[in-house]
């Protein structure tokens, strides 16, 4: 948890706001006021969320509202690097949070709205320590809202082979995230803020959440910039669309059989409880996976009406591409700390001979080329760190820039580049930026970094603030960055200094091979919480 740096006040009838519903009470610590925990909408099991329920008198807003039930929850190999902190979990997840200097309807702060990583399978909105919105709202003066929706088998399980009631239930947690901008919007005014102009952002999950919703025809009047953050710009496939619905409508078909009920008594499964559910679910996955050769990927399915698909697969809208888009990712996301282990993993205290070693076994008949262009590409860095870089979500971002700008969306591209002093220097990983786009990088005892950090995160929140406001992330500390055009893609690249870069890395990004993503420590294990053998 954060460490209290303003007293914090909470009296019978202040702070107090007006919904919709009825009146919340808040708490407010030192110019700024934060209600959590509330409620924007109802939903039965694998149906569209529906208005939540209004109330007499004043309630109150003090705590998080329940996360969304996960499959599993590991113990995080990742805690010291990215901080956890889990929540009590429940199905009836539908809450999100609010952070702002306004109580104050002619306010008209601008929005933004938090949409968590995770996958579309687990997180939530108060999963890391670098979500708080507390200091991004205090510093920057903008309303700052986060939330939680359905995950997994309960946001997308496809049941509609029984039954038109079940028709959509395979978007069901996407219908989630379309309600809750629709409740900002109908009642962040009396926050402070101004519901003609929100942004949605999000990282890893939430970045993929970003870019569906824009591809979501409801959410198009609820939301008017967006900015992804390591998530969401490769596209899958029209094939593998067609075959991970095929195999969510075979999981719902093992789920059943595992649960001993029978088709035509599928309303049966809205009750059964939560936890046979999910190790029925887990049973079905292991099938899948091990015995039938498939893959389970808990996403929404495009249906050409309330869902239009990724925008790389079956094109952009002309609605979405009207609002402006910031695009990046950081330099090593899962190479670094996250994934790929490559010697002891300290490499600031390797020998030359140790790293030609090392990029003679990873890049083979390339190593020199590849080495020269990554020279040219990061002239300061290690010689090491070419062993770590990502380039799936930098080759992602990079496709992605171009075809939205060629089909005329305005898009930004950007980098996080510094490296932390953890094990005497690590790329940065999946989750990096984060902490200094909400302004919490002094909580975050892996990346801090005494004067650096507070200049960086001046650099990346003034910029994601003055995108939010204006929508052109240029600002008085950020400027002379210009939106990508034909085939070329300007880059700001954020570290201990910041400068653009216009394709820096296309050579190396051409050359440098696929990177040969071996898990996160543990996965295996999450059947046997199930009592499944993997």
């Amino acid at each position: 948890m954060k460490k209290l740096t303003e007293q914090v006040i909470c009296n019978y009838d202040d702070p107090v706001a007006q919904t919709k519903y009825g009146k919340l009470r808040g708490l407010k610590s030192g110019d700024t006021y934060i209600f959590r925990g509330i409620k924007y909408a109802n939903a039965r099991r694998f149906h569209f969320p529906t208005e939540p329920d209004s109330w007499n008198g004043i309630k109150e807003a003090f705590q998080y509202g329940h996360v969304c039930c996960e499959l599993n929850t590991p113990v995080p190999h990742d805690q010291f690097t990215v901080p956890h902190f889990f929540y009590p979990q429940n199905e009836n997840c539908q809450y999100l949070n609010i952070w702002t200097k306004h109580l104050d309807s002619k306010a008209k702060r601008s929005v933004m709205v938090w949409i968590h990583g995770g996958g579309w399978f687990s997180g939530s909105s108060v999963e890391l320590l670098a979500y708080d919105g507390e200091n991004l709202a205090k510093a920057d003066d903008v309303v700052v809202v986060s939330l939680n929706h359905r995950l997994n088998v309960l946001g997308y399980l496809d049941l509609s082979e029984y039954g038109e009631e079940y028709k959509d239930s395979q978007n069901a947690g996407l219908a989630d995230l379309v309600m809750a901008l629709k409740w900002v919007n109908e009642n962040i005014a009396e926050f402070g803020g101004d519901p003609e102009n929100v942004t949605i952002f999000g990282q890893s999950g939430g970045g993929e959440k970003v870019v569906y919703l824009m591809q979501t025809p409801a959410a198009d009047n609820y939301y008017q910039r967006a900015i992804i953050q390591s998530g969401g710009p490769n596209g899958i496939g029209k094939d593998n669309v067609i075959e991970h619905r095929k195999t969510s409508k075979r999981c719902a078909e093992l789920i059943l059989h595992y649960l001993g009920i029978a088709p035509e008594n599928v309303k049966e499964l809205e009750s059964v409880d939560w936890y046979d559910l999910a190790q029925a679910t887990m049973n079905a996955i292991w099938t899948i996976q091990n015995k039938e050769g498939g893959m389970v990927n808990w996403r929404p399915h495009p249906d050409g009406e309330y869902f239009m698909g990724h925008p790389l697969d079956f094109g952009w809208r002309k609605e979405s591409l009207k609002k402006p888009m910031l695009v990046g990712s950081v330099l090593g996301e899962f190479s670094g700390n996250f994934g790929t282990s490559i010697g002891d993993g300290i490499k600031n205290k390797w020998s030359s001979e140790t790293i030609c070693q090392y990029k003679k076994e990873m890049f083979g008949d390339k190593t020199s080329e590849i080495s020269e262009y990554f020279q040219k590409a990061y002239p300061d860095r290690n010689p090491a760190d070419v062993l770590f870089l990502d380039t799936r979500l930098r080759r992602g971002c990079l496709s992605f820039c171009k075809s939205r700008a060629a089909a005329g969306g305005k898009t930004w591209n950007w980098m996080f580049n510094l490296e932390s002093p953890f094990n005497y220097g690590t790329v940065a990983w999946h989750n990096a930026e984060e902490p200094y786009v909400f302004r919490n990088s002094a909580y975050i005892e892996a990346e801090y970094i005494p004067g650096v950090s507070e200049q960086l995160e001046n650099q990346m929140a003034g910029a994601w603030v003055s995108f939010a406001k204006t929508g052109d992330p240029n600002c008085d500390i950020i400027s002379n960055w210009p939106a990508v055009e034909g085939d070329s893609v300007p880059t700001m690249c954020f570290d201990r200094v910041t400068d653009l870069r216009i394709d820096h890395d296309k050579e190396l990004m051409n050359i440098y091979p696929d990177p040969v993503f071996k898990g996160f420590p543990g996965s295996k294990k999450m059947y046997a919480m199930f009592g499944v053998e993997p």
